[in-house]
């Protein structure tokens, strides 16, 4: 399909759509139903999940769509995730774990930039997958990921890469031939290691630090721990027009301020943190000295109350009459009733205060997810709407709870060196970045193998000997060699494909083939120039035509032929031109004997052959051979000079290539 005629997706914001394998039911509404139904069952299964969770933005959530074109009915949402794409990957886990539970189910997820579980699997993509023909492909199916294929002579199953399936087809070929649609096991392989850590990894991306707060905000925050969000963007986000609602703080004043512990995720920490901010001296709030021991909850607690004041400055305050209690609602008899098969209560009796407290954050998430959004409310009037409906709060009482607070979190992981974002990227690389170095390091483990008492006794020598190995192990050979292999792979108009391979095996190189490689490339006085030898992989559809341009072949080869001995001719002529400059020395050349110098001297300079006795250029003279390998290495290493350790042009190819060089500890 035309990429004008797709449906753009906002940025920062994923889709994702449940569709039936096999829709059961022959009416609309019969469809409607049973979808519907799922949406209950589902929203249950992964409460526990979502109540714990705190959404940056936008919550996930489910609703129905009907039929519409060539998509058929469907249960799907969309989330705003904003500067936290955990939001996206954990719905890409909830998407796993529900299409797992309900094998009925088969799910699809995209972004503004398409289908993105295909991008973290980039190195492991068939050739003929990508942007253009990944449309309606892509599957979370019984949890794993599944991609339709492309038919071949080994599997006919599939779609050609030239047809755009449509939704109703895709789901049908899923269903019939579920193994031959189920992806490569390297790229599910990238994909479980992207989701490695759910769901434990809900609580470990929280952060809990102890603030200084106004005692309306705890309030709030005891009763919707997610609410946090909201207040933080709207203080990270805030103009002149927001900040003059903070100069009489009406709604939550400071002089009522009592330290509680507040749970952020990092991202919204983080947000909150690294904010410089002084605060309006209208305002009432007052910092105490940076060495303060309580310095940080203070302005931590300072800029979280500017962000509920904003919220609340832009609302209206809320009705007097009470909400009808969730309990009226004829959906909330079935969801609890779920909740209570999926042992959400954990086995808590009814009544007892852990009942009552798992209750109500149920309460909470019916009402943001279940509930019908048609009287749906800004995060500012939720605010507003539980100050009035709370009992007003004692605040000697909250700040007696003071001295019960446990402990913060500590926020070191704020904090990185250049090893840990080596390290980082090594890993989020698949291994690349340490190809250049991979020889030190196995070397090391085979010599430190069974040799503990003896590390203890040297330690000083084996220190010595472990930089010698490092140093050894990066090969200025490989650079050579690995910029010779990017130069002759046959790239397309889609941009460069570079050599380098996902895999952890040790850089590996075969001169017979890079031999002749080069002379097909640049071709030789005896063969004429051969395409074929160079091309990696061809079409069946090629091949077919290449059959039929066998009669047209050989004018074209001779051609060809005349092409390049008239570019020889051409690049003689130019090394003619340039030996009367001094730009040959700036290169590096090949010192050699030749028959003729009996003193074994190295062969003229291009200098030197510049004129004769009589002034009349030797012309008959031949030119002196460059030593490619070392001007480019030479190039390569002032380049990285140059940069000073930042990202530059040579670095960013040498790492691309899968190459690592040391830092340079050379001060001169």
């Amino acid at each position: 399909m035309d990429a004008l005629q797709r449906r753009v997706i906002q940025e920062d914001m994923v889709q994702y759509k449940l569709f039936l394998i096999k829709p059961a039911g022959s009416t609309s509404q019969q469809i409607e139903g049973n979808l519907t139904h799922f949406v209950e069952e589902i929203l249950a299964k992964v409460a526990p999940l979502l109540i714990q969770y705190i959404w940056h933005h936008h919550p996930f959530n489910l609703k129905y769509f009907p039929e519409k074109g060539d998509v058929p009915a469907h249960i799907g949402g969309s989330t705003q995730f904003a500067d936290n794409v955990e939001d996206e990957w954990f719905i890409v886990y909830l998407l796993q774990q529900i299409t797992e539970a309900f094998p009925d189910l088969a799910a699809s997820i995209e972004d503004n930039d398409g289908e993105f579980l295909l991008i973290e699997a980039a190195d492991y993509l068939p050739k003929w997958l990508n942007p253009d023909t990944s449309e309606n492909r892509v599957f979370l199916y019984r949890g794993e990921l599944h991609i339709l294929p492309c038919p071949s002579k080994s599997c006919p199953v599939g779609v050609s890469k030239d047809v755009v399936p449509s939704v109703a087809q895709a789901l049908a070929l899923l269903s019939n031939h579920p193994e031959a649609c189920r992806a490569n096991p390297k790229i599910c392989s990238a994909l479980r290691k992207r989701l490695e850590g759910y769901p434990e990894k809900i609580q470990t991306s929280l952060h809990r630090a102890h603030c200084f707060i106004p005692a309306g905000v705890a309030t709030v925050l005891a009763q919707r721990p997610d609410l946090v969000a909201p207040a933080v963007s709207a203080f990270y986000l805030r103009d002149p027009v927001d900040l003059q609602a903070c100069r009489s703080f009406k709604t939550f004043p400071p002089d009522t301020r009592v330290l509680t512990s507040v749970t952020f995720t990092r991202c919204l920490y983080a947000q909150l943190q690294q904010q410089q901010f002084t605060p309006d001296r209208r305002s009432g709030f007052t910092l105490p000295p940076r060495s303060h021991p309580q310095y940080k909850a203070h302005e931590l607690g300072m800029k979280l109350a500017h962000g509920f004041e904003i919220l609340c400055s832009k609302c209206r305050l809320p009705s007097s009459e009470p909400d009808a209690p969730v309990s009226c609602n004829p959906q909330w008899k079935s969801f609890i009733n779920s909740l209570k098969k999926n042992s959400y209560f954990r086995g808590e009796l009814e009544g007892s205060a852990s009942y009552k407290e798992l209750t109500r954050s149920a309460e909470n998430f019916f009402k943001q997810s279940v509930a019908s959004k048609s009287s749906a409310s800004s995060p500012g009037e939720e605010v507003l709407q539980l100050l009035h409906s709370c009992t007003p709060f004692n605040l000697e009482e909250l700040r007696k709870q003071e001295s019960e607070l446990p402990p913060e979190d500590s926020d070191s992981w704020m904090d990185i060196t250049a090893q840990d974002l080596e390290r980082m990227l090594q890993e989020r690389s698949g291994g690349r970045a340490g190809v250049g170095s991979q020889k030190s390091s196995s070397t090391k483990q085979r010599q430190h193998a069974g040799a503990a008492e003896e590390m203890r006794k040297e330690t000083e020598d084996s220190t010595e000997e472990e930089e010698e190995d490092e140093e050894a192990g990066y090969s200025l050979v490989a650079v050579s060699q690995g910029m010779k292999k990017f130069l002759n792979a046959m790239s397309s108009h889609e941009g460069a494909e570079l050599p380098w391979s996902s895999s952890t095996q040790p850089f590996s190189f075969d001169p017979d083939s890079m031999a002749s490689a080069l002379d097909n490339l640049l071709g030789s006085k005896d063969e004429e120039l051969d395409s074929d030898d160079l091309d990696d992989e061809e079409d069946d559809e090629e091949d077919e035509e290449e059959e039929k341009e066998e009669g047209l072949s050989g004018h074209a080869e001779t051609n060809g032929t005349e092409t390049l001995d008239g570019l020889r001719s051409y690049m003689d002529q130019m090394d003619q031109e340039l030996m009367g400059t001094n730009i040959g020395q700036s290169f590096n050349v090949t010192n050699y004997s030749k028959a003729g110098f009996d003193n074994g001297s190295p062969h003229p300079s291009a200098k030197d052959n510049l004129q004769t006795q009589d002034g009349i250029e030797d012309t008959d003279e031949e030119i002196q051979p460059l030593d490619v390998d070392l001007n480019l290495v030479t190039n390569l290493l002032e380049s990285l000079s140059c940069q000073a350790g930042l990202a530059g042009p040579a670095s960013n190819l040498l790492q691309s290539l899968g190459l690592h060089l040391p830092p340079n500890s050379d001060p001169s």
